[in-house]
C-alpha cells in the first residue's frame, strides 16, 4: 500500500531525509543538472494558468519508525523519512537552492533547506556534511567520485545562473511559491515546483527500491493511480472488513484488465507496435484524460499541464476536489475496457475498428461514438462511413499505375480491406449456416500483420527481359526451380555445369519448352491492383522474380511454417541449393493464400502463371468487397 499526493519544494522545506547505504551514490552529469534547470527556468516564463505547476518525477519514501531511528542514530524527537527512490534529483533541488540562497533571503522567502543525511560515508569524510557546505568547501581536487560529481553539479547551477542571465527572482519564485487560494482552501495557487509525493506503507523498502531501480520498472500513471484508487480515505465505507473486501476486489479486477490487455492478439488489434510502457491499463487512464470522463472543471483541467504525469494528476484532482466517487471512477475503467472487449469479440467490429486502428483512426473519437450510438447497428455504418472515406483515397480499381510499380503502395488499404472483408463474409456464411451455427471461425490477425513488415507485390513477375545471354537464362532458371519436378531440376544443375555455349542454349531451350506462356502481359498492365497482393518483406526478397508457380511454393511452405531454400548461382556460375528452414512466422493473408491458389478463377487454367482471367476474378472479387461498405 503507499500514499500519494502533490508536495511542493517549499513545502519539503525543514524535512529531514535519509539516504541509505543500498542506494549508489550521487552521479547526475552536468547535462541532467542544466536540463532540469532549464525546465524549471521555462516553467516560470511561460503564460500558464493560476494553479499550474511543474512536476517532479516521483519521490518514493518510507517514514521511519523508533526501532530503525535507534538503530541509524537518529533524532528520537524528529520525523525522518528514508528516501527510496529519487535521491538524485533530490539532492539536485537541494544544490539549486543552496545556490541561490542569497536570492531566496532577499525575497523574503524561506531559507531553511531539507536535511539530508547520508548513511554511507567515504574514508572517514562526512558526506552529509560536504554536502549542507558545498558553498564554502567546494574543491575540484577531491578525489572520491561521489564528491567530484556534487562539485561538478553545484559548479554547473552556479555557471548555468551566469550565462542564462536569469531572472532570480522569477526563478526562486517558481521553485518555492506556495500561496493559498483564500476563496477555496482546497487549492493551491500553484505557481511552483512539485514532486509526485508516493509514501510507501507497510512494504520492505530494498524490495521497492530493487523493483525500481535495478528491474527498471518505474512509477508509471497506472501504479501512482493505482495508490489512489486504492487509498482508505477515497473510500465511503466505515466498516474496515467491508473496505478491504472492497479494494481486494478493485486490485482483482485491475490485474484481469492488466492481463488480458498484455495479450499482444488483443491489444494490437488497438494499436500499432512500439508501446513501451511497462503497463498497458495506462492507455484507458489516458482516454478518460482526454476526454474528462470524471468532468473535472475547465479550471482544474487547465491545470494538470502537459507533462508525462499529466494523466496522474487528473486523477489526482478528481480525488482532492472533495466531489470524488471511488466506484463512479472504477465504473468508468471498467466500462472503457468492456467496450474494447466487446469490438475484439465481434465479427464485424473487430475488423471494421482494427482497419480503421491500422491507418490511425482516433481511438478516442471511436469510443466517443460507440457510445452516442443508439445501437451497433448505428456504429458499424459509421465504421463503413470512415473505411469508405480512406478507400476513396486510393486509386480507382481500373487506375494505370506507374510502368515500374513505384506507386503500388498506394494500394496498400484497398489489399488490406480486402482481407478484413473476407474474413467478415465468409463467417457470416459459416454463422448463418444450419449445420454449423458456430462462432467466428477466422479472425483477421492484425497484431501478426503489426509484427511483420507488410507491403505490396507483385504477383505475375514485373520483370520483361528476355532471355537471350547467360546471365539472365540463369535467373529465369533460378525462378523456376521451386515449380519444376525432380527430373528438370536435374537439367538445371546440367545447364550450370554445361561449358558448352551451344550445348547449354539446347538444354536452356530443352526446359523453357516446358513452360509455355502465351498471355503476353503489357508493363501496365503488370501494375494494376489486380497484379498486386500483400506478402511480407522477408518472403518477397527470398523469391524475387520467381514465376508464379515458384511463388506458390514458397508461399505454401510459409503457411507450412517452413522457409523454402531459394536456390542460387554462385560466383563460379555453379548451382547452389539452401536447407530448408523453420519460418519466422506462418502467418500468410487469406486473400494472399487464396491468390496463389487461383481461388478467384472460374475455372484452374496454366498452375505456373497468373493469368488475366485469374486477374479478372481477383479483381472482381476485390469490388465486391468493398459495394460491402455501401450496404
Amino acid at each position: 500500500m503507499a500514499e500519494i499526493k502533490l508536495k511542493s519544494v517549499s513545502e519539503l522545506l525543514g524535512m529531514k531525509f535519509f539516504i541509505p547505504s543500498y542506494q549508489r551514490g550521487y552521479r547526475w552529469t552536468e547535462q541532467q543538472v542544466k536540463d532540469l534547470l532549464n525546465d524549471i527556468w521555462d516553467f516560470s516564463k511561460k503564460k500558464k494558468s493560476e494553479y499550474e505547476f511543474y512536476c517532479v518525477q516521483p519521490l518514493v519514501v518510507k517514514r521511519i519508525d523508533e526501532f530503525h531511528k535507534k538503530a541509524l542514530k537518529l533524532e528520537l524527537n524528529e520525523e525522518w523519512y528514508e528516501v527510496i527512490d529519487g535521491q538524485q534529483r533530490l539532492t539536485t533541488i537541494y544544490l539549486i537552492l543552496s545556490a541561490m540562497k542569497d536570492a531566496i533571503s532577499i525575497l523574503g522567502l524561506p531559507t531553511e533547506l531539507y536535511d539530508l543525511k547520508y548513511q554511507r560515508t567515504i574514508d572517514n569524510y562526512d558526506f552529509t556534511n560536504f554536502l549542507k557546505n558545498v558553498g564554502s568547501i567546494l574543491k575540484e581536487e577531491y578525489g572520491h567520485i561521489e564528491y567530484y560529481y556534487v562539485s561538478r553539479a553545484f559548479l554547473t547551477i552556479k555557471e548555468w545562473l551566469k550565462v542564462e542571465r536569469v531572472n532570480k527572482g522569477d526563478f526562486c519564485n517558481s521553485l518555492l511559491k506556495h500561496d493559498l487560494d483564500d476563496s477555496n482552501p482546497q487549492r493551491d495557487k500553484a505557481n511552483n515546483i512539485r514532486f509526485i509525493w508516493y509514501e510507501s506503507v507497510d512494504e520492505d523498502p530494498i524490495k521497492v527500491f530493487t523493483r525500481l531501480n535495478i528491474g527498471k520498472i518505474s512509477l508509471t500513471n497506472a501504479e501512482l493511480i493505482k495508490a489512489l484508487l486504492l487509498n482508505r480515505s477515497n473510500f465511503h465505507i466505515s466498516d474496515d472488513n467491508h473496505l478491504k473486501l472492497r479494494q481486494q476486489e478493485i486490485a482483482s479486477e485491475w490485474d484481469n484488465i492488466e492481463y488480458t490487455l498484455q495479450n499482444d492478439e488483443f491489444w494490437l488489434f488497438l494499436h500499432e507496435k512500439g508501446y513501451d510502457r511497462p503497463t498497458r491499463i495506462d492507455f484507458i487512464f489516458d482516454l478518460i484524460c482526454k476526454q474528462n470522463k470524471l468532468n473535472l472543471s475547465d479550471e482544474l483541467y487547465e491545470s494538470i499541464g502537459s507533462d508525462e504525469y499529466r494523466t496522474f494528476r487528473y486523477f489526482y484532482e478528481y480525488f482532492k476536489s472533495g466531489t470524488s466517487d471511488i466506484e463512479n471512477c472504477w465504473k468508468t475503467v471498467k466500462t472503457y475496457f468492456q467496450t474494447f472487449k466487446e469490438w475484439f469479440d465481434d465479427l464485424e467490429l473487430y475488423h471494421y475498428v482494427g482497419f480503421l486502428v491500422e491507418y490511425n483512426h482516433s481511438i478516442s473519437e471511436l469510443v466517443s461514438k460507440w457510445h452516442k450510438s443508439s445501437d451497433k447497428k448505428s456504429f458499424v455504418k459509421f465504421l463503413k462511413a470512415e473505411i469508405k472515406k480512406i478507400i476513396d483515397k486510393c486509386p480507382k480499381l481500373d487506375f494505370q499505375y506507374k510502368e515500374d510499380g513505384g506507386d503500388k503502395w498506394k494500394s496498400k488499404p484497398i489489399l488490406l480491406f480486402h482481407n478484413v472483408q473476407t474474413a467478415i463474409n465468409q463467417n457470416n456464411k459459416n454463422l448463418n449456416n444450419e449445420t454449423y451455427k458456430l462462432g467466428v471461425f477466422y479472425k483477421f490477425p492484425f497484431h501478426l500483420y503489426k509484427l511483420e513488415s507488410w507491403d505490396v507485390e507483385h504477383i505475375n513477375s514485373n520483370t520483361t527481359n528476355e532471355e537471350e545471354d547467360a546471365d539472365t537464362q540463369k535467373e529465369w532458371l533460378l525462378n523456376v526451380f521451386l515449380s519444376t519436378d525432380e527430373n528438370t531440376q536435374k537439367k538445371i544443375f546440367e545447364y550450370c555445369e554445361e561449358t558448352d555455349e551451344e550445348h547449354k542454349t539446347i538444354i536452356f531451350n530443352d526446359i523453357k519448352s516446358e513452360f509455355p506462356q502465351n498471355e503476353e502481359w503489357t508493363s501496365e498492365e503488370k501494375n494494376r491492383i489486380w497484379n498486386y497482393t500483400l506478402l511480407d518483406s522477408s518472403t518477397n526478397r527470398s523469391y524475387g522474380n520467381a514465376i508464379f508457380s515458384s511463388k506458390r511454393r514458397i508461399i505454401i511452405g510459409k503457411d507450412k511454417g517452413v522457409q523454402i531454400a531459394v536456390p542460387k548461382i554462385s560466383k563460379d556460375g555453379k548451382l547452389q541449393l539452401g536447407e530448408d528452414a523453420k519460418a519466422k512466422s506462418s502467418f500468410v493473408p487469406l486473400c494472399t493464400k487464396q491468390v496463389f491458389m487461383k481461388y478467384y478463377s472460374a475455372t484452374m487454367n496454366d498452375a505456373n502463371y497468373w493469368t488475366k482471367v485469374d486477374a479478372d476474378g481477383y479483381l472482381k472479387d476485390i469490388d465486391d468487397c468493398i459495394k460491402k461498405l455501401e450496404e
